[in-house]
């Protein structure tokens, strides 16, 4: 039964909605213990992936690397028009490839910020510490 539903008399046929067992991901929370996230509460990956640097996954930090990566995206957009204004065609044959990484590198920085922001507010509905790995 759900927690806000305990010892509160309900609608006939009502079934708290819960997520089964098998679908959880279990990840240590920040004040130690084991808990059950569904993977939307989850968000983006928690885990250091055993790098040298430990990826960015707060929401703030990724808001920071999606900015970051707009600005790089409006550079570009500005070396295409300056290009196309001093007609030096050649140049984007050998830097093309800056054209699509310019699309897709902010793409996929926005999605990672509006992921991980949609977790933090399903774990704020839950009551839900943010987990750490």
């Amino acid at each position: 039964m759900a927690r806000r539903s305990e010892g509160v008399p309900q609608e006939p046929g009502y079934v708290p909605s819960h997520a089964s067992d098998d679908k959880l991901i279990y990840r240590r929370a920040e004040n130690g213990e084991m808990v059950g996230y569904t993977p939307s509460e989850y968000g983006v990956r928690k885990d250091d992936g055993h790098g040298l640097v430990k990826p960015v996954n707060s929401s703030a930090g990724l808001l920071f690397l999606a900015i970051l990566a707009s600005l790089f995206t409006g550079g570009i957009v500005y070396g295409v028009v300056r290009v196309a204004l001093d007609g030096t065609w050649g140049i984007l044959g050998e830097v093309w490839w800056v054209v699509p990484v310019g699309i897709l590198v902010p793409l996929a920085a926005w999605s990672a910020y509006a992921k991980e922001r949609r977790a933090e507010k399903l774990r704020k509905t839950r009551n839900l510490p943010r987990p750490v790995d």
